[in-house]
């Protein structure tokens, strides 16, 4: 028998819990009162616990006074599905959103009121967090190349490493870290204060309207974002190899197409707009449907970048490894 108490109203219940075996699958009930029909739950797992009125459902609460409490346990394991099935509905409101641009068209004024935001809240972290990433890439192939006796290479090294990999990634961190926790509180604090649920009664579709405008802000500034990492980067690096590792600035720019080509430059500013893109459609999801006051919009904001991180990273590598299998490097 579970009791839980109700601090407000000295209320005390019994809840019946429903558990799943994790060894046979099959579920148990413990009813009020310690009498159980079947076996004796099993309770040697992680549980879930949530409200419902049976194995599989969620209905409402009912105090002692007009019956059970009714709790429903679930394994952990069942919460992989939940986040995929969350996932999906991301990308389900991304594209519906797309989708509007054809019949409904661009909310222009909205596009670039966002598209300046970004700008503004992201270009010096961005170019703060370059320079020191690039010395840092400077650092580690130059000392490296200089033990072989290739130093002079490093310029090479400099631009596939930074072009390619870097500046995708720290753009797609910072827009998500600075402009995407912004969306998600925008939107989140517009939820608790149903101001969406009131565009919703005059007929405006939040969606097209708050959404739309983000989603294409945040794809455009990112590309945009992504060479202005790419120069910083590449500063860095250029005054770390010739003040540290003293190599000669015509060897550092002589060497830059020795080892990158056209296709890692287009091959980059597509994964960042692809990262701005997720950033977006992530901190306008979670600021969306968000709920539970003000601690909710900060609850939701923290997933908001957590979820674009795990997904920047998993979708950098799937895109890494379909470039180098369809597309020829260059060899020195």
């Amino acid at each position: 028998m579970v009791r839980f108490s109700d601090a407000h109203r000295k209320v005390t219940t019994t809840a019946t819990l429903y558990m799943a075996d994790t060894d046979g699958g099959t579920s148990h009930r413990a009813v009020a009162g310690g009498r159980s029909s079947g076996r004796e739950p099993c309770c040697t797992g992680p549980w879930v616990l949530f409200q419902g009125s049976g194995p599989g459902s969620e209905g409402p609460a009912r105090r002692e006074g007009g019956g059970d409490v009714e709790m429903v346990a679930r394994p952990v394991s069942q919460r992989p599905s939940n986040a995929l099935r969350q996932v999906g509905s991301m990308f389900a409101m991304a594209f519906e959103a797309l989708r509007q641009v054809f019949s409904k068209g661009l909310p222009a004024g909205e596009f670039v009121d966002q598209c300046w935001f970004i700008v503004k809240v992201t270009t010096i972290p961005l170019i703060l967090a370059s320079v020191p990433f690039g010395m840092v890439i400077a650092l580690e192939v130059g000392s490296f190349l200089r033990q072989i006796g290739a130093q002079a290479e490093v310029g090479g090294a400099m631009v596939l490493a930074v072009v390619r990999e870097q500046a995708p990634l720290v753009t797609a961190l910072i827009v998500a870290g600075a402009g995407g926790s912004a969306m998600t509180a925008d939107l989140g604090s517009r939820r608790i204060r149903d101001e969406i649920s009131a565009m919703e009664v005059m007929g405006i579709n939040p969606v097209h309207r708050l959404v739309l405008p983000r989603l294409l802000a945040a794809t455009f500034v990112a590309v945009l974002l992504d060479g202005v990492v790419s120069v910083a980067g590449i500063f860095g690096g250029w005054y770390f190899s010739t003040h540290s590792i003293h190599v000669p600035s015509s060897s550092f720019f002589a060497t830059f197409s020795e080892l990158s080509q056209l296709a890692d430059l287009l091959f980059a500013l597509l994964k960042a707009a692809i990262f701005g893109f997720m950033a977006a459609m992530v901190a306008c999801y979670k600021g969306l449907y968000a709920k539970g006051g003000s601690k909710g919009v900060g609850d939701a904001v923290n997933q908001a970048v957590v979820i674009t991180f795990v997904l920047a990273f998993f979708v950098d590598f799937v895109l890494t490894v379909v470039y180098f299998n369809f597309v020829p490097q260059k060899v020195i």
